[in-house]
């Protein structure tokens, strides 16, 4: 089980990193309240932006600046934004969103891939610092996400097809087995990016 590791701001953009998170936390908590499997439709289209946004502009950085050693970098973040993508995949099987939740996914991710790209053109320590922390909230709601499934208030039904093929599940795979499987992905992700952020002090 993943501990729930907490990033102690440090410098004044890690501060406005985590408050900004936390003003997304509380949308989403006054929003969906206990409805997790539709916050996880919403927020995995959010949650797959970051990582082609940035994997986007470290590949563009690399061609302009004609350099070698971005290949790990660039391949670490596209891997990252798929990943969410697939998040997003299997939870659309699980959730069956609304038009209206698909309508708020189309003008979330409008809004927060424009928002992102200026964050992270102009203060990329500040975004990988934003995506660590939102993933420190993906891995508590997954958590609790758990939670509600072992106390039998969600029906801990069959695993989708796509997440039994993409995480290797076994055939009688059910939802809790996504969803530590979706979480234990969340707290890679929180790493990396405290990590990608921590970097730019060295």
């Amino acid at each position: 089980m993943n501990d729930p590791i907490h990033y102690t701001p440090v410098q004044f953009s890690d501060r406005v990193a985590l408050s900004f998170t936390k003003g997304m936390r509380f949308f989403a908590d006054t929003f969906f309240k206990k409805r997790y499997g539709h916050r996880a439709v919403v927020l995995e289209t959010v949650a797959g932006v970051p990582g082609m946004v940035a994997g986007m502009w470290t590949h563009l950085t690399s061609l302009r600046s004609m350099r070698v050693g971005y290949g790990p970098k660039i391949r670490t973040l596209l891997a990252e934004a798929e990943n969410e993508r697939m998040h997003l995949m299997t939870f659309i099987e699980i959730a069956k969103p609304n038009m209206f939740e698909r309508y708020l996914v189309l003008v979330t991710q409008a809004i927060f891939w424009n928002f992102f790209f200026v964050i992270y053109v102009f203060f990329p320590r500040t975004a990988h610092r934003i995506v660590g922390y939102f993933e420190e909230e993906a891995v508590y709601s997954y958590t609790e996400y758990l939670k509600e499934i072992d106390e039998g208030r969600i029906a801990n039904v069959a695993a989708p097809k796509i997440a039994i093929d993409y995480w290797k599940l076994g055939s009688d795979a059910t939802l809790r087995d996504v969803v530590i499987a979706v979480r234990d992905d969340e707290a890679h992700h929180r790493d990396t990016n405290h990590q990608f952020a921590s970097d730019y002090d060295s």
